[in-house]
């Protein structure tokens, strides 16, 4: 018994759990042995899960399972220790604290290059924002551009007129006085030449003084004669004006990047002091966003309508697989990227309406907890029950109480990083406050849960 043990694998006489030959050997369902006080303390551990399993394959029991002793696994063990298994064992042991020490250092990379990627997405995520801030910025200080350029040139525009105008009357008026000069001048022409033609010499001597005498002048002999350059001065001011603006626009654009491009449009502005929160209903329309909801992110089971602005549980499958569905949970985004300031409001019916604000990497496949509105770090979730609001982040939640109304408005200060929850009727009435800061773009979300319930969003007016 002794000679055919030795050519038997001393590794399959091994509990799996402490490494170390068999001692009082219990084989459990799926068929795997251990030692009676490892699985013993095995099960004892699972206890508080309700669930037994084999350690080695993975096998789960509803119930503990009641086994018993492999006597004749048991006697193999004995058999083997006599053939010299035990310098065997040690050297197992030896290289299995080898092999433990090479896992942890394995794992110790692992957690230190995984923190390195996250830091790598946190900056990227920084520049996304930064270049979308930027973006919006610029567009901004550019509109404001446009328009005092227009203002100006306006201005610009009404300054010359006037100018023309007066200039001109001057002129009309000394051309009134030449015009009457001229004409009294050929009056006295057609006296002088009838007395010319008189033949009684006394008449001709009485009235020559009085018919002779000429008035004088009333205009300036100083008219100009050369080519006119009238409001040379104004056009030239324009013109530099306009070689300077293309100077800055040139140099913008050739020495563009997040910070120069901010530098530079604050050399064209002075800075505004920020805006504040709006209290009023007036305030908040100030920043109304119709929202429209992304086919392509709803779950299959919902159908979007009237312009892709009302969402339907149908369970009809409408649509068809693409990466961007929630595949586990009824949730659909908006196709805006949201950032700045916004107000929108969103009117429902029937029971499990969740209302949200997500980043666009939510997860998406599966049905655990990283894929549900409020339950992970990257959404916010407002849950609307028949007697009660709830809010969740991060699978914390807090009970809100407030007034019911089938329409619910949302004020979103992404910069400010301000998130609130409204109740709508003939009044607004707000229910919850975050204060909180956005690393991302954000997308409105919204999550069904019972068959005949709907969400529309409405840009308030």
């Amino acid at each position: 018994m002794a000679q055919g043990g030795a050519q038997l694998d001393p590794l399959k006489f091994s509990c799996s759990i402490c490494l170390d030959l068999l001692k009082d050997p219990l084989t459990v369902p799926c068929g795997h042995s251990y030692c009676s006080s490892c699985i013993k303390r095995h099960w004892d551990e699972e206890k508080i899960k309700g669930i037994y399993s084999c350690p080695q394959c993975r096998t789960s029991f509803k119930q503990r399972p009641n086994i018993k002793k492999n006597v004749m696994l048991a006697e193999l063990v004995e058999d083997l220790k006599k053939t010299g298994l035990p310098d065997t064992a040690a050297e197992r042991r030896k290289k299995q604290k080898e092999l433990e020490e090479s896992r942890l250092n394995i794992q110790q990379r692992i957690q230190e290059r995984e923190k390195e990627v996250k830091l790598l997405q946190q900056q990227v995520e920084a520049i996304n924002v930064s270049a979308d801030e930027a973006v919006e910025n610029s567009e901004e200080s550019f509109t404001q551009m446009i328009r005092l350029i227009h203002k100006r040139s306006l201005e610009v525009k009404q300054e010359l007129r006037s100018q023309q105008q007066t200039a001109v009357s001057e002129l009309k008026e000394l051309e009134e006085k030449l015009q009457q000069e001229i004409s009294e001048l050929k009056r006295k022409d057609v006296q002088l030449e009838q007395l010319a033609h008189t033949e009684d010499h006394t008449q001709f001597l009485l009235s020559y003084p009085s018919v002779s005498a000429l008035s004088e002048p009333t205009h300036s002999s100083s008219i100009q004669t050369a080519p006119l350059r009238y409001f040379e001065d104004v056009a030239a001011a324009v013109s530099e004006s306009r070689d300077k603006l293309q100077d800055i626009l040139r140099e913008t654009g050739t020495n563009i990047s997040l910070r120069a491009a901010e530098e530079e449009l604050l050399l064209l502005q002075p800075p505004k002091p920020p805006k504040p929160q709006p209290e009023s209903r007036a305030d908040f329309l100030q920043y109304s966003q119709q929202i429209t909801l992304d086919p392509n992110s709803a779950h299959k089971q919902m159908l979007l309508s009237d312009r892709n602005r009302k969402v339907t549980l149908t369970f009809r499958q409408p649509y068809a697989d693409h990466p961007d569905r929630f595949t586990g949970y009824f949730q659909v985004l908006s196709r805006q990227s949201l950032t700045g300031r916004h107000y929108w409001e969103v009117e429902r019916s029937g029971i499990g309406f969740i209302l949200a604000v997500t980043y666009k990497n939510i997860r998406r496949a599966g049905i655990n907890c990283e894929c549900i509105f409020g339950f992970d770090d990257k959404s916010w979730a407002f849950t609307c029950d028949p007697q009660n609001y709830r809010f969740q982040h991060n699978n914390a939640q807090t009970e809100i109480s407030g007034p019911q109304s089938s329409r619910v408005g949302v004020y979103l200060d992404h910069t400010a990083g301000i998130l609130s929850f409204y109740s709508v009727s003939e009044t607004m009435t707000l229910l919850h406050r975050v204060q909180t800061t956005f690393t991302q773009p954000l997308h409105a979300g919204v999550r069904l849960s019972f068959k005949r319930s709907s969400a529309k969003f409405l840009k308030p007016q």
